[in-house]
C-alpha cells in the first residue's frame, strides 16, 4: 500500500544529530535553520538569494518585525521533489512558523517524523496554514491531528490521494478551510469539524448523499460548499436553507435528483448557486435570485415556467437555465445589470422581450436563446446592447428581416441566427462589425446579393450563408478576408465565375447546389490548407484541373452532378472523392493487382528441411522437460522429509528473506509519480482562504 512516509533508521539517526547541532542557534533566531534549509536546494531550483545573510529578505519568507523568527514560509514552485527527512526536520525547528506553503512542487512523500505525535516535530504545533496542493502525493489521507492540531487552513488539492476519508478530520477542531479537491477519494463525505467555513471536495469520486440535516446543521459557519464533479446522488437536503452564512454553493456534475430546496431563496448571504449537470426536477422556486447573483441550473430536468421575478433583481449578473424542459415565455422584466442570459434548449415560446437590453446602460454581453420555440421578429432594441458580444437566436421560428440596428453592436464577436424563418437581404450595416469572428445566418429565407461590404469583416473566420435564396455572383472582395478559414455558400442561387478565395481557407469551401458555370478554376489549388472542397450540383464544365491533386491538406473532394469531362486526375488514396453524375468524365483504370513473386529456386527443399528441424527441436524439448520434471519430483520428496537441521536452516532463510522484503518495502515505499491534473478547482478569484 502506498504510504505517506518512508522512514530510514540510519538516516533518521544522522538527521537527529544534525538537528541537535542546529538547535544550538540562539533563541528567537531562525537564521541558522534557514541557511541549513538553503543548502538542501539544488542551485537550479531555489529562488532564494542566499548572498543576503538575512533570510527574512529571501523570497517567500516573512519574519517578525523585531527578530529573525520566521512566521510564514512559501516554497511554492521551488521544484522540490522527494525531499529528505532532514528537510522536514529543519522545518520543524521553525517554532514560530504559522504558515507553510509547499504547493506546486513534485513532492511524492512526507517522512513519518513530520506527521508523528512524538517530540520530533513539536515546533509546528502552532502552524495554522498548510498548503500541499499540486504535488504528487498519493495513498490514503494521513492523520494530521497529532502534529498540526492548530491548523485553520488545509489545502491538499490536486494530488493523487485516494481511498475513503475517515473521521480524522473532525479532530482538527480549529479547522476553518479545507480543500481535498482534484484527488481520487471515494466513499461518503466524512465527518467534519463544526467550525468549518469553507469546504471544497470537488473533482473526486465521493458517493452517497449530501450529509443529512444533523451533519449540515452543525456547520453553522459554512460560507462555501463545493461538492462539484463527484458521484453524489439523492436530493439536496432541505436543511441547506438553514445555513444562513452560505455565500457560494457548487453542486454541479453529480447525480442529484429531486427538487431545489425552497429555503435557498431565504439565505441573504448567498451569491452563487450552481447545480448544473444533475437530474433535478420540479419547478424553479420563486425568489431564488433575490440574493443570488450567479445562478446555473443548466442540464437538468426542470419544468414549468420561469418565475416572473427571476430575471429582475438589479444585482443579478448571470443566469443559465439551458437544456431543461422549461415552457411558457421569457419574463419581460430583465435587469440591466445582467451580463449573461442563457436559456437555450428549452420549449420557451412567445417573442424575444423588447426589454432585453433596451437601455444603453445595459451590461448584457452574452444572449443565448437558441433551440426554443420563439417566434416574432428580432427586436430592434437589441441594437442598444452596446456591450453585446455573443448573440445566439438559432433554431427558433423567428421571422421578418434582419434589423439594421444590429450594426450598432461594435463589440459583437459571434452571431448565430441559423435555422429560422428570416427574410429579406443582408443589411449592409451588419457587415460593418469590425470585431465579428463568426457569422451564421444559414437555413433561412434570405434573398438578394452578398453585399460588397462583407470585405470589411477583417477578423471574420467563419461565414455560413448556406441554405438561403441568395443570388448574383461572388464578388472578388471575398478574397479580402485574410482570416477566413470556413466559407459555406451552398444551397443558394449564386452564379457566375468562382473568384479567388481567401488563402487561409482550411476547414471547408462549400459552393454546392448553386448555378456556377464554366471551368473549375485551377487557382483553387492555391488553397494549400483546405480540407474539404464541395462543388457539387453546379454547372461546371471542362476538365478537372490536375493541379488539385497538389493540395496537401485536402481530404474530401465533391464534384458530383456537374458537366466536367475528360480524364479524372489520380488523387492520393487518403482523399475521399465523389464525382458521380458527370457522364463525360473518364476515370483511369484501377492499378493492376500485384502478383506475389515466384518462389526462389530451392525453396521447396528449404521448407522440407525446416519441417525436419522443427521435429528435432520438439523431440529435444520433450527430453529436457522430462529430466527437469524428475529433478523437481526428487526435490519435493526431499523437502517433504527433511532432517531437523535442514528444516531449521530452511526456516531461518525464509524468515530472513521475509524480513528483508518488509524492511525494503518500509524504507523505500514512495508515492507514485504521475502528472498533475490538467486543471484544479481553484482559480485566482476563489482561492482557499480563511475569512476573518
Amino acid at each position: 500500500m502506498k504510504r505517506w512516509y518512508a522512514p530510514s533508521a540510519f538516516l533518521f539517526l544522522f538527521l537527529f544529530l544534525v538537528v541537535v547541532v542546529v538547535h544550538g542557534a540562539g533563541a528567537g533566531d531562525d537564521s541558522e535553520t534557514m541557511h541549513a534549509l538553503s543548502l538542501l536546494f539544488p542551485p537550479s531550483s531555489t529562488k532564494w538569494n542566499t548572498t543576503n545573510p538575512n533570510p527574512c529578505k529571501w523570497n517567500g519568507v516573512n519574519c517578525t518585525t523585531t527578530t529573525t523568527q520566521v512566521l510564514s514560509l512559501s516554497l511554492s514552485g521551488f521544484g522540490l521533489s522527494n525531499a529528505s527527512e532532514l528537510f522536514f526536520l529543519l522545518l520543524c525547528k521553525l517554532t514560530s512558523l504559522r504558515s507553510l506553503d509547499l504547493s506546486l512542487n513534485s513532492l511524492s512523500s512526507i517522512p513519518a517524523p513530520f506527521l508523528s505525535s512524538s517530540d520530533t516535530c513539536t515546533g509546528l504545533s502552532h502552524l495554522t496554514s498548510l498548503n500541499l496542493s499540486s504535488n504528487n502525493l498519493a495513498g490514503p489521507l494521513p492523520n494530521l491531528s497529532a502534529t498540526f492540531a492548530a491548523l485553520e487552513t488545509l489545502d491538499l488539492s490536486a494530488n493523487h490521494l485516494e481511498g475513503e476519508v475517515g473521521p480524522q478530520l473532525s479532530a482538527l477542531n480549529s479547522l476553518k478551510a479545507l480543500s481535498l479537491a482534484n484527488n481520487l477519494f471515494t466513499g461518503a463525505i466524512p465527518p467534519l469539524p463544526d467550525g468549518l467555513r469553507q469546504l471544497v471536495l470537488s473533482f473526486n469520486s465521493f458517493t452517497g448523499t449530501i450529509p443529512n440535516a444533523t451533519t449540515l446543521l452543525n456547520l453553522k459557519n459554512l460560507t462555501r460548499l463545493d461538492l462539484a464533479s463527484n458521484f453524489l446522488s439523492g436530493p439536496i437536503p432541505d436543511a441547506i436553507g438553514e445555513l444562513s452564512n452560505l455565500e457560494r454553493v457548487q453542486l454541479s456534475d453529480n447525480r442529484l435528483s429531486g427538487e431545489i430546496p425552497v429555503g435557498l431563496a431565504s439565505i441573504a448571504s448567498l451569491r452563487y448557486f450552481g447545480a448544473n449537470q444533475n437530474g433535478l426536477s420540479g419547478t424553479i422556486p420563486p425568489g431564488l435570485t433575490r440574493y443570488v447573483t450567479i445562478l446555473d441550473l443548466s442540464y437538468n430536468d426542470l419544468s414549468g415556467q420561469i418565475p416572473p421575478d427571476l430575471l429582475s433583481p438589479p444585482a443579478l449578473l448571470y443566469v443559465d437555465l439551458s437544456y431543461n424542459r422549461l415552457g411558457g415565455t421569457i419574463p419581460a422584466n430583465v435587469s440591466s445589470g445582467l451580463y449573461r442570459l442563457r436559456l437555450s434548449g428549452n420549449s420557451l415560446g412567445g417573442t424575444v422581450p423588447t426589454t432585453i437590453g433596451s437601455s444603453s446602460s445595459s451590461s448584457l454581453t452574452y444572449l443565448e436563446l437558441d433551440n426554443n420555440k420563439l417566434d416574432g421578429e428580432i427586436p430592434r432594441q437589441l441594437g442598444d446592447c452596446r456591450n453585446l458580444t455573443l448573440l445566439n437566436l438559432a433554431g427558433n421560428r423567428l421571422r421578418g428581416t434582419l434589423p439594421k440596428e444590429l450594426g450598432n453592436l461594435k463589440e459583437m464577436v459571434i452571431i448565430y441566427l441559423q435555422d429560422n424563418h428570416l427574410t429579406g437581404g443582408i443589411p449592409k450595416e451588419l457587415l460593418r462589425l469590425g470585431q465579428l469572428i463568426t457569422l451564421n445566418i444559414s437555413r433561412n429565407f434570405l434573398s438578394g446579393a452578398i453585399p460588397p461590404e462583407i470585405s470589411s469583416l477583417q477578423k471574420l473566420t467563419r461565414l455560413n450563408l448556406e441554405g438561403n435564396g441568395l443570388n448574383g455572383s461572388i464578388l472578388e472582395t471575398i478574397n479580402a478576408l485574410p482570416n477566413l478559414i470556413e466559407l459555406q455558400l451552398g444551397n443558394n442561387k449564386l452564379n457566375g465565375v468562382v473568384p479567388r478565395m481567401p488563402i487561409r481557407l482550411s476547414l471547408a469551401l462549400n459552393l454546392s447546389s448553386n448555378s456556377f458555370a464554366g471551368p473549375i478554376p485551377s487557382y483553387l489549388a492555391d488553397l494549400q490548407q483546405l480540407e474539404i472542397l464541395d462543388l457539387s450540383n453546379n454547372e461546371f464544365s471542362g476538365q478537372v484541373p490536375s493541379s488539385l491533386i497538389l493540395m496537401p491538406s485536402l481530404t474530401q473532394l465533391v464534384l458530383s452532378n456537374n458537366r466536367v469531362s475528360g480524364t479524372f486526375p489520380a488523387f492520393p488514396s487518403y482523399v475521399h472523392v465523389n464525382a458521380t453524375g458527370n457522364k463525360d468524365l473518364v476515370f483511369p483504370p484501377p492499378p493492376a493487382p500485384v502478383s506475389p513473386p515466384p518462389p526462389a529456386p530451392g525453396a521447396s527443399s528449404k521448407r522440407k528441411n525446416s519441417r525436419v528441424l522443427i521435429v528435432v527441436v520438439a523431440m529435444v524439448s520433450a527430453i529436457v522437460i522430462a529430466v527437469i520434471g524428475l529433478g523437481l519430483a526428487a526435490a519435493v520428496l526431499l523437502l517433504c522429509v527433511p532432517s531437523q537441521e535442514f528444516r531449521e536452516f530452511l526456516g531461518l532463510t525464509v524468515s530472513l528473506q521475509h524480513s528483508a522484503r518488509c524492511s525494503s518495502g518500509t524504507q523505500f515505499s514512495s508515492w507514485l509519480h504521475s502528472a498533475s491534473p490538467s486543471h484544479g478547482p481553484f482559480d485566482e478569484e476563489h482561492p482557499l482562504e480563511v475569512e476573518e
